[in-house]
């Protein structure tokens, strides 16, 4: 089979493309046929070691996949051979076959597209954790989105409104802008137009924010927490920006407000039942239609590079997916 594989750490064109032996399932997994596999901003760190998790060389890059179950492995009673699933392996998922724990392999549900099951789990599954395990957004309070046309943003701006909140969506250009109030956005602000404090403090008549979800960091993270409302609840998602922002701590001192951190990968492995509810509502209101990946663009195998390069260089709107 062919994968893409990083065999030392270095920017997306050090990426190769080679054929490697067919999987064979150990105890507990499944190996799945790659149908897509969505390209997540954790992919562009891990190549480089800079995320948390460093598997061992050679490895594929790629955590949200979906497919077709080709063969499983002993003690798997949840999966037969030719289900259509989608699964998160955490790496591997940039090739034609891909080993899955059978414990964290789901049934995909009928009408829902692969492309669209492989871009599902990890931004939705970040943003309600976030908005709802974390912030406790309620009815009516106003969430602010940083980088809200990306694949967490837009996924948290969605989810704000089926939520009940009132969305203020931030982007650094109108035509993204213009896609997030498709996604249900109240209220937009650019970046590039006028100081972003100020702007969000007028949109909350003076009040603040209740909530602010930060998937960016760098320049923008300190103005918006200036734009915070007392007992508002700042939540640190990511870093696309690639700078992490130092925090002048009087600001939730005078404020009353907290800074609370959202860790989506440790929280599935420290509360997987709480996890699993969470999947479950997020698949009760993909079917009721209340939400939707919005996949903008599909890459092959060879065009990995390319499909990083964009998530990097914060080109990409809503999510981007890789068909082998």
């Amino acid at each position: 089979m062919k994968a893409v594989l990083c065999k030392s750490f270095g920017p997306p064109e050090s990426l190769v493309i080679e054929e490697v032996s067919d999987l064979r399932p150990g105890k507990g997994q499944a190996v799945i046929a790659v149908k897509a596999c969505s390209v997540n901003f954790p992919d562009t760190l891990m190549i480089q070691g800079l995320y948390q998790f460093k598997p061992p060389f050679p490895f594929s890059p790629g955590s949200d996949v979906s497919g077709v179950v080709k063969s499983i492995g002993e003690g798997v009673k949840n999966l037969k051979v030719g289900d259509e699933v989608f699964a998160l392996v955490g790496h591997g998922g940039f090739a034609e076959e891909v080993l899955a724990d059978a414990r964290v392999t789901f049934p995909k549900p009928p009408g829902m597209s692969f492309e669209e099951s492989a871009a599902f789990t990890m931004v939705y599954g970040t943003s309600y954790h976030a908005l709802k395990d974390r912030a406790q957004l309620k009815e009516g309070e106003t969430l602010v989105v940083l980088g809200a046309a990306g694949g967490v943003g837009l996924t948290a701006v969605e989810l704000g409104k089926v939520m009940g909140a009132k969305v203020i969506a931030c982007a650094s250009t109108d035509e993204k802008l213009q896609l997030c109030k498709k996604y249900g956005a109240d209220e937009v602000v650019n970046y590039s137009e006028g100081k972003l404090k100020d702007q969000l403090k007028e949109l909350t008549a003076g009040k603040g924010a209740d909530v602010v979800y930060d998937p960016v960091g760098g320049s923008y993270t300190e103005a918006a927490l200036r734009a915070t409302g007392w007992k508002g609840r700042y939540l640190v998602v990511g870093f696309a920006a690639g700078d992490i922002p130092k925090i002048p701590l009087n600001l939730p001192l005078l404020k009353g407000c907290d800074i609370r951190g959202v860790f989506w990968g440790a929280f599935t492995q420290k509360d997987p039942g709480a996890n699993m509810a969470n999947i479950m509502q997020l698949m009760q209101w993909y079917q009721e239609g209340k939400i939707k990946p919005f996949i903008s663009k599909k890459y092959s195998l060879e065009e990995v590079p390319i499909a990083l390069n964009a998530i990097m260089n914060r080109e990409v709107k809503g999510k981007v997916v890789v068909v082998p």
